[in-house]
């Protein structure tokens, strides 16, 4: 398996890189081992967490779409736990972000928050709209008309959970009103925005792993709905990872390469700390609340350090690499520093899981301020590793 880049990306990660200048190439006999590590991480961490994640959608549309055919609880439940687990996967592909979740505008196009909850009701009083996300083409009317802050997991999680609960099936009977709203017209919301939402996560697959790995998919994301899978110069993602330091590459070399995975584990370390905890508990924005439905918010939280764990081991839960991976190279050239960051990430989950439950309920908790300090600490140890591979 080879993949793909995206070049706005590709060339905004390579310039956060290249600032220590000549020093960035690597040091004589690292490059193999870089580029092991590096399809550790395209094969065994990446593609296969976007694979889950664009399963785990696909069946999401499907258990919506049964849903609103038979208004049932056991159809209800079965969204919900099938949202959740996507949910999941989605949190723990936060560490490479940098990859066309956001260079395709990907990343808030489906996981915006917190919901317009006003513009919802409002699209969902507009009959034109409703006809629009009912048609047979819902998925793409709801991508294309819908704003980011009613589009994504939220949207759906809004209609699947009321305060930390799957809700009763009985709330979607025909004539249940909310502030207007036909109850029964949200499950028409909710499977077109769900196709939206798988239809982005195939092309965040693809886009890494290229046509071979499911032609079925490509030809629906490529063919059909002609979304862009490619970097500049047309590599996938992950190909043009794995030729760094080659013609046609935008990773200059095989540091450079370590160096975007390490700053991907940066970014979301940073936004766990400084905006996803921190906006709320500082008192910043107390709507800032991702997850306020189904009240896993703190799950988000962990299976975001979770996404930084599995970049730093080369693989997912259950499939470590204890030779090709960033872990393992550090424990040899720096084995301080490999202790720091492996204990910043437990410690980092440890804090988030002393938070109570709700985050919603929670957010001024003093275990709050322990946790920002663990991912802080996270945050600044990745930081160090970023610049060992310079010097």
């Amino acid at each position: 398996m080879i993949y793909l880049f995206a070049a706005a990306l590709a060339v905004a990660g390579l310039s956060a890189c290249d600032r220590n200048g000549d020093n960035l190439d690597p040091v004589d006999g690292t490059d193999a081992r870089f580029m092991a590590i590096a399809d550790r991480f395209v094969n065994h961490t990446v593609i296969p967490t976007y694979t889950s994640l664009s399963d785990y959608t696909e069946q999401l549309v499907n258990d919506l779409v049964a849903l609103k055919s038979e208004t049932t609880q056991t159809n209800l439940d079965k969204a919900c736990e099938t949202f959740l687990i996507a949910r999941a996967y989605w949190e723990k592909s936060e560490a490479f972000l940098w990859g066309p979740a956001t260079d395709f505008g990907i990343d808030p196009h489906i996981d915006t928050w917190p919901l317009d909850l006003v513009g919802l009701k409002e699209a969902l009083t507009n009959s034109a709209q409703i006809d629009g996300l009912a048609g047979e083409d819902g998925d793409v009317y709801a991508g294309e008309k819908l704003g980011p802050t009613l589009l994504g997991f939220h949207g759906i999680e809004y209609v699947l959970f009321y305060e930390g609960e799957n809700r009763e099936a009985s709330w979607f009977s025909e004539g249940n009103l909310d502030n207007g709203v036909k109850c029964i017209d949200y499950l028409t919301y909710a499977v077109a925005v769900a196709g939206d939402l798988r239809n982005k996560c195939w092309q965040m697959e693809l886009a890494w792993a290229g046509e071979s790995h499911n032609p079925e998919r490509y030809a629906k994301v490529n063919d059909e709905l002609e979304l862009p899978l490619t970097m500049t110069g047309g590599a996938y993602y992950g190909e043009n990872l794995l030729n760094a330091g080659q013609a046609g590459s935008s990773c200059r070399n095989a540091t450079v390469a370590m160096q975007w995975l390490i700053e991907g584990c940066n970014t979301i370390a940073d936004e766990v700390a400084s905006q996803k905890i921190g906006m709320v508990y500082s008192g910043e924005d107390a709507n800032y609340v991702e997850s306020p439905y189904s009240y896993k918010s703190i799950v988000d939280f962990e299976d975001n350090m979770i996404s930084i764990e599995n970049v730093w081991n080369g693989g997912i839960e259950g499939d470590y690499d204890t030779v090709n991976s960033l872990s393992a190279y550090f424990k040899e050239t720096d084995p301080d520093l490999e202790k720091r960051i492996s204990d910043a990430i437990d410690n980092s989950i440890a804090k988030i899981r002393a938070i109570p439950e709700p985050f919603i309920e929670n957010f001024q908790n003093e275990n709050c301020a322990a946790a920002i300090e663990a991912i802080q600490e996270l945050d600044t140890a990745l930081s160090l590793a970023v610049n060992a591979l310079t010097e």
